[in-house]
């Protein structure tokens, strides 16, 4: 097998992962020929009972007690046996020719380290009518109907390459995401990226992408990967977007650091309150859902370049 597919869990909504087994169940490319491993990492809810991969012959269920998804995925993959992994979330719907696509583009390109798609979400309530002007993706993402490749071809990275793959979906290498995690496993700073339960910190995959351009591979997109991205509801709430833009600034910009970029001045860590207070009467979030988003994710900016003169200046 040449392929495996690296589902990672953490009590899952039963009625979504079923519908992401269902379309793993009905891939054009025969459950023979690719390895199916499911992380459950640590639930505490029974959605094991409730499944059933006999549909299978490559399907094994692993434990990984160490919360997060970054944990969770090397369980995953160093368990798989294949140089492809195709990397899968408990929400993510593949289309009927996901791994045969994914398989298909890598064959070709050897070069490139890590491949992703699109990812269209399904929202099961439709967000706020300011969503839009966020900017944030969800995991999320529609870059149109042509294949982008870019590698820095040795030169370092002063520009996060806007094509570069995200989480949702991501087909790499198991040799370049071993490579990364070996790395980053052994600096408590990066260690810290990942999304670890209700902690909404989302840098590690940003982090692979940046060590894998480092490290001399291609990453890429290609429109031939497509997802179906199940958006539950509580994440389109004000309160979920505020808290998570704060976490994921903050993360973003120690992400950058780790790789050498810093887009803003770090700063020292008793003016951030400071800075807050000021933003706090530029922003005006006492008047909108939307500008309270705004400002947390001001604050998260304030507090990620604070950390980055701690560590690294």
């Amino acid at each position: 097998m040449k392929l495996s597919v690296v589902l990672c869990t953490y009590n899952p909504r039963t009625e979504y992962l079923f519908r992401v087994l269902e379309a793993l169940k009905g891939q054009t490319l025969s459950p023979s020929g690719w390895e199916f491993v499911l992380v459950d990492n640590n639930s505490t809810n029974s959605f094991r009972d409730s499944i059933d991969l006999s549909w299978h012959p490559n399907a094994k269920v692993v434990e990984e007690k160490q919360p997060g998804l970054t944990p969770a995925r090397i369980t995953g993959i160093r368990t798989a046996g294949a140089e492809i992994i195709v990397c899968v979330d408990d929400d993510n719907v593949l289309r009927r020719d996901y791994l045969e696509n994914s398989l298909s583009f890598l064959e070709k390109h050897p070069e490139v380290g890590a491949v992703g798609g699109k990812s269209i979400p399904l929202y099961e309530k439709a967000p706020p009518a300011w969503f839009s002007e966020l900017n944030i993706s969800l995991g999320c993402r529609d870059l149109g109907n042509q294949v982008q490749i870019t590698s820095q071809k040795g030169k370092p990275v002063r520009i996060y390459p806007p094509m570069a793959p995200i989480g949702t979906g991501m087909v790499i290498r198991r040799k370049a995401f071993l490579d990364y995690a070996d790395e980053a496993q052994q600096d408590p700073v990066r260690k810290a990226l990942g999304r670890t339960g209700k902690a909404l910190t989302s840098g590690e995959d940003n982090d692979m992408v940046l060590t894998l351009l480092r490290n001399g591979w291609e990453v890429a997109y290609s429109p031939d990967l497509y997802i179906d991205h199940l958006i539950p509801a509580g994440r389109v709430d004000s309160f979920y977007l505020a808290k998570m833009n704060r976490a994921s600034s903050k993360s973003w910009l120690q992400v950058l650091a780790v790789h050498g970029i810093f887009p803003w001045k770090p700063v020292a860590p008793w003016t951030v309150p400071i800075r807050k207070i000021r933003a706090f009467f530029r922003i005006k979030p006492w008047k909108s859902p939307l500008q309270q988003i705004k400002y947390q994710g001001a604050c998260g900016i304030f507090e990620g370049r604070a950390a980055i003169r701690q560590r690294w200046m």
